[in-house]
């Protein structure tokens, strides 16, 4: 089974590849509190469909480059229209 995550399109600037941030939730060690903390993924998207704002699904393949490692599966939700 391969991993997936979801996330936000950040930058659609690279051909072919998006970046996306995808957010979680992790317990403060000391005051256990909940703070938010962000990663950051290059994906390769084939056909260029992503645009900043989008909310994509990425799922985990093969490197395809030195830094690419995970492939959008599909897009979730388009961003808003300005």
């Amino acid at each position: 089974m391969r991993k997936h995550e979801i996330g936000i399109v950040v930058s659609g600037k690279m051909g072919k590849t998006a970046i996306v941030q995808v957010e979680r939730m992790t317990q403060h060690p000391v005051y256990k509190k909940y703070i938010k903390r962000y990663t950051t993924y290059k994906a390769h998207d084939e056909e260029n469909a992503c645009s900043v704002g989008d909310k994509v699904m990425i799922v985990e393949t093969r490197p395809l480059s030195k830094t690419k490692r995970w492939n959008v599966k599909k897009i979730i939700e388009k961003a808003a229209e300005v």
